[in-house]
C-alpha cells in the first residue's frame, strides 16, 4: 500500500515528520518510531503495537511518499490508521492531500 502525501504551500512535511517523531519520542510519548539506518531523506517507522512498518522518502515538490508494510496483510489497515493519524493530528494545516494507492505489487523502495 502507497501513501502519497502533498504539502500545502511550499511547507516540508517529511522534516516536520522527523523533528514531531523526535519530539514525542524525547517525551516517551506517541506510538510510531524510527528504527534502522538513518538514510538523507528516507526513514523507516515502526508501530509499538502493530508489527509492520513503514518507509517513507522526501520527494520532488516537498511531497512524501511512503510504503506501509505488514508482516500479515490484513493487518496494514492498523499501520495505515495509525500513520493517517498522526498526519491528520499534526499536520491538519501543512497538507494539502493524501492518496492511498492499492497496490499489492509495487515496490517503490528498494
Amino acid at each position: 500500500m502507497i501513501i502519497i502525501v502533498t504539502p500545502a504551500g511550499k511547507r516540508d512535511i517529511y522534516s516536520l515528520m522527523i523533528k514531531k517523531e523526535l519530539s514525542l519520542r524525547k517525551k516517551k510519548q506517541g506510538t510510531l518510531h524510527r528504527f534502522g539506518k538513518k538514510k538523507r531523506s528516507e526513514d523507516q517507522w515502526a508501530h509499538n503495537k502493530y508489527r509492520g512498518r513503514i518507509k517513507f522518502q522526501k520527494g520532488v515538490g516537498g511531497v512524501v511518499v511512503a510504503q506501509v508494510y505488514a508482516r500479515d496483510p490484513e493487518d496494514e489497515w492498523q499501520l495505515l490508521s495509525s500513520f493517517i493519524g498522526f498526519l491528520d493530528r499534526n499536520f491538519r494545516d501543512s497538507v494539502s492531500n493524501i492518496n492511498i494507492i492499492y497496490e499489492k505489487d509495487v515496490a517503490l523502495f528498494e
